[in-house]
């Protein structure tokens, strides 16, 4: 599995991290969804993970035909990284 670069805001904006890979320049945003008002943007893939009753989404910054598996590993790595070995990923925001 690849490396990452991890990007946490300092102040108190929706997004709680970005993801990078620097070699396809793909950005993954991760927000949770309970602090944040949430909408796909057009053009953009997400995906939502739930961890016990919190809820996380995950969308492209700039998806350019990426493989949905290389966006797939992003998200599994940034949950390991953050010790959620309980994390599930969903295609569809579960309800």
């Amino acid at each position: 599995m690849s490396n990452y670069l991890i990007s946490i805001p300092g102040n108190q904006s929706k997004v709680s991290a970005t993801i990078y890979d620097l070699k396809s320049k793909l950005k993954v945003k991760a927000v949770e969804l309970v602090k944040a008002t949430y909408k796909t943007t057009k053009g953009e893939i997400s995906f939502y993970v739930t961890i016990g009753k919190k809820i996380l989404a995950f969308e492209t910054s700039g998806y350019k035909k990426h493989r949905q598996l290389l966006i797939l590993q992003m998200i599994s790595w940034y949950c390991i990284y953050m010790g959620w070995v309980e994390a599930q990923i969903h295609a569809t925001l579960p309800c």
